[in-house]
Formats: structure tokens, sequence, C-alpha cells
């Protein structure tokens, strides 16, 4: 039931060539799983949330392969596993990578038992290893075996494989359930702040918050010669230029991000 992969990146590519029939993705989400679709000649539909992107499975249209992120980047909902569990697939795709710094990991689909379900995890999240490519699928074993046909020889490296036993141990453990703790209380704190602002951050769990500046155009980039990168939203399905994801960092990083903000004239 368990699959090692370059990355969960790696891992919609599998998908979407191990997996056929129709297919639909869930916006506004990570864009990956929809352009390893179109790659693989694959013509994906989208359903797309509005605000605050909650999960409505009765009007999701059906399709033989649906994808969606829980938590989903870039809104940072937590969707509850009624509602994944309700959705019209066949084989339903739940990209986790951001779900081991929640703490205690609630919603997660994995099981000992998952028919037609599939699983994404990443390793490089919470660690900050994203070069490293470390990731994993759980799920049902026929799906699993379809994926590792179509994975190439050797595709997780000797470091992936020791950065991945690294993180399996006790200490590891123990200290990836003490930054979830810390980055909740984190995301609270900048949360709070942007409502002093003015603004209205979507209520998610993960470790950033999606928020609407309400500008007419990003203020991404005058942010940026603050001293400050943050992701712009409009590459996502659903998002506009006044969108931008947050990540939750320190209290003391909050405040002068709100600062450079509300010296922008963001807010009120």
């Amino acid at each position: 039931m368990v699959l090692p992969t370059a990355g969960a990146a790696e891992a919609f590519t599998l998908i979407a060539r191990a997996i056929p029939g129709t297919s639909l993705v869930i916006h506004p989400q990570f864009t990956e799983p929809e352009a390893a679709l179109l790659a693989a000649g694959r013509a994906p539909g989208r359903h797309i949330l509005a605000p605050p992107f909650t999960l409505d499975p009765a009007v999701v249209p059906p399709a033989e392969l649906i994808v969606v992120g829980n938590p989903t980047n870039p809104t940072a909902v937590l969707h509850p596993t009624a509602a994944l569990l309700q959705l019209p697939a066949r084989t339903l795709v739940v990209d986790e990578a951001f779900l081991d710094a929640i703490p205690g990991e609630p919603e997660t689909l994995i099981a000992p038992d998952m028919p037609g379900r599939l699983v994404l995890r990443s390793l490089t999240k919470t660690w900050a290893l994203a070069g490293i490519r470390a990731g994993y699928v759980v799920g049902d074993p026929t799906l699993i075996a379809a994926l590792e046909r179509q994975q190439p020889p050797w595709s997780v490296s000797t470091p992936a494989v020791a950065a991945t036993l690294a993180c399996l141990r006790s200490r590891a453990q123990e200290e990836a359930v003490a930054l979830a703790e810390g980055a909740a209380r984190n995301r609270a704190d900048l949360a709070q702040r942007l409502r002093a602002l003015g603004l209205t951050p979507v209520p998610g769990a993960a470790p950033f918050v999606l928020v609407d500046t309400l500008s007419n155009e990003s203020p991404r980039q005058a942010l940026s010669e603050l001293g400050f990168a943050v992701r712009r939203g409009e590459t996502f399905p659903g998002l506009g230029p006044a969108w931008l994801r947050l990540a939750v960092r320190t209290p003391d990083v909050h405040e002068k991000l709100t600062g450079a903000l509300r010296q922008l004239g963001v807010g009120r």
C-alpha cells in the first residue's frame, strides 16, 4: 500500500499515466496535478470552489479520477473526511503534502483499507527539504501497483531514502509534533493581525494563510521591495492578483509584515 516517490510531484505524473478515464481537479489548489494530466494528453475538468473554499460534494461533477488537496494549497482549508469520501470518483486522489504540519494530522484518508483511494504525502514541507525530492503514496494496492509499473527505475535517490529514514526516527517525530503545534499558534497570531488590518483571512489549518488584500492590483512587488517575498494568487485557478498566500512565521515577523501592508495602504 506504500510507494516511495521523488516527492509528491512524481506521484502526480505516475497517476496521470497509470489511471485512465475522465479526470477532474478541484481548484484552487496546487497546479501540478492538472499540469501532469495535461502533459499525459488528458483533458482534466475543473471544479472551482468559491470563497471560503469549503467543499460540497453534492455539487461536484462525477469523474473517474478526482484530485483534491487536504489541506489545500493555497487556501489552507482542511476538508472533512466525510465530505472527501462522498466525492463522485471511481479513484480519489488526495494530496496531503501539508497534513503533517497540522497537530494530530486530522481528516487523513490513510487507513488500513483504502479502496479506490490514493493519498500523497511529502517529507519535504516540515523539514524544508524540497530539493531532496522525498515523498510517498499510500492507497489501494491495485492502484499502487499500477503506479509502480509507470515509475522509472531508481527515481528515489539515496539521499531521499536517507532523509526518509531520518524523518521516521522517534526524535524526528517528536520534533515534527512540536513544529506543528508551534505553527498552529503562530498561524492564529498572523490571522489575528490580518483581521486587525480589516482583512478576512481564509479559515484554515496549514502553515500558511490565504488572504484577499482587496487591492486593485497585487501588492506582491511592493512587498518584495520592502523585504517580504509572498506567494501570488493569480496563478491558481479561482484566484486573482489581490490574493496572497502568506507563510506562517513568528509574531515579530508578522508584526513587520502587517506593518508593511499598512504602509502600502492594504486594509483599512
